[in-house]
């Protein structure tokens, strides 16, 4: 509400990085698309808690754990039937959203080129993908649990990393190729002024591919995968239609920065002690019976008792996301300075993310309050302007990159 009411105060005003960029139609137009997705998140939110908080305490939970109590199952088997039947209860409950967002809001605005059938087609994947891998997961962490009742938690967290590392490397090859078609791309001398400036920095790049995201959508995007030092980049084949050679050069010179600081790396020591100390948490909370006791549950099941403990935790966690987006907003700025460092191109760089933030009908006039809680990203515009002042100012502070 606050990000809506901001943006009905000031969405009229264009900031001085985007003056010669947009005009008043496609700002009118920003300020559409941010208000709709911003009513619809709200009502998913309204409506999903509604549900989450009936469940817990209108006595479903309670009911749900009682049935699979009286099938006489295992409590590995029990918990696995009980998480698979939230994870597709929940996914009943998104359908509306997902096809109210993509038939709809998005067709509105002109992003949604999904048909029908392709829809039904990605949910099936989706549904089948997540329960093969659910499946093996849950069963493998509550196996833990049984066997090794005092140090499960130890266990439990090395097993989920080691299964995450495993998703890591199987995703790009074998479930990404599931939804889309990953071509090299046809610009060869683009792919080679890539792979020289990633060769700059240690990065060696095997393959450059296009990914057939416009069948989907008209969003624009690049990302790397892989581990270590061989990284594999995707460009969407939206992102090469509208973007110039340079300005995808500084994009992706962006993306490197965030290898060379160390950002994923440093992210991830964060979330696995995060993680490591929540596994504890839940040891110490599910030995006894309390949480059954507080939540009136009949039977103290080990699967109901994790439920709960995800319920405490998340309530508990929520007030360390302005941290955690203060320091994804840090990163964002080392990695824009890298870029420039690597490149020293930073109007390609500024056109670049002007575009993104044109072809994706980015909210340029966010809520300070509500960029310090949820944005990932610096304000668009506000970082916009930063990278052409250090053009004008700065920009021989940067010299040569280290590599």
């Amino acid at each position: 509400m606050l990000n809506l009411r901001h943006l009905s105060r000031y969405g009229t005003q264009v900031p001085p990085a985007f003056q010669a960029h947009i005009d008043t139609a496609t700002l009118k137009q920003m300020q559409d698309y941010t208000v709709a997705h911003g009513r619809l998140d709200r009502i998913e939110t309204v409506i999903s808690t509604g549900i989450t908080l009936i469940f817990l305490f209108g006595g479903l939970l309670n009911w749900l754990n009682n049935v699979i109590a009286s099938t006489g199952w295992t409590p590995v088997i029990s918990g696995v039937v009980f998480f698979l039947i939230l994870i597709y209860a929940n996914t009943l409950i998104n359908i509306p959203f997902s096809l109210y967002n993509t038939f709809s809001l998005e067709k509105r605005f002109g992003f949604a080129n999904e048909t029908a059938g392709l829809w039904v087609l990605d949910f099936l994947k989706s549904l089948l993908i997540n329960s093969l891998l659910a499946v093996p997961l849950l069963y493998g962490l509550l196996w833990l649990i049984m066997t090794l009742p005092d140090m499960w938690w130890l266990a439990g967290w090395v097993f989920v990393l080691l299964f995450s590392i495993f998703l890591l490397y199987i995703s790009p090859y074998v479930i990404e190729p599931l939804f889309n078609t990953f071509s090299p791309i046809e610009n060869e001398a683009l792919e080679e002024r890539i792979k020289k400036i990633m060769s700059r920095i240690g990065l060696k790049i095997n393959r450059v591919f296009t990914m057939d995201a416009s069948k989907r959508t008209s969003h624009t995007n690049a990302y790397f995968t892989g581990i270590g030092h061989v990284k594999r980049i995707v460009l969407f084949d939206t992102l090469l239609s509208n973007h110039a050679d340079d300005e995808i050069i500084t994009i992706l010179a962006h993306e490197a920065g965030h290898w060379k600081k160390k950002h994923v790396l440093k992210m991830l020591a964060f979330s696995q002690v995060a993680a490591l100390i929540g596994f504890y948490a839940a040891y110490r909370l599910t030995a006894g019976d309390f949480l059954a006791e507080l939540f009136r549950l009949d039977i103290p099941s080990m699967h109901a008792k994790l439920l709960l403990v995800t319920f405490i935790g998340a309530l508990i966690l929520f007030p360390l996301k302005p941290l955690m987006a203060y320091i994804s907003r840090r990163h964002e700025i080392e990695a824009d300075n890298f870029a420039l460092q690597l490149t020293h191109m930073p109007v390609p760089l500024a056109n670049g993310l002007i575009k993104l933030g044109k072809d994706n009908l980015a909210n340029l006039n966010p809520h300070p309050w509500y960029v310090a809680v949820y944005y990932s990203h610096p304000p668009l515009a506000q970082r916009v302007e930063r990278i052409l002042t250090m053009k004008d100012n700065r920009l021989h502070e940067f010299g040569a990159v280290e590599v």
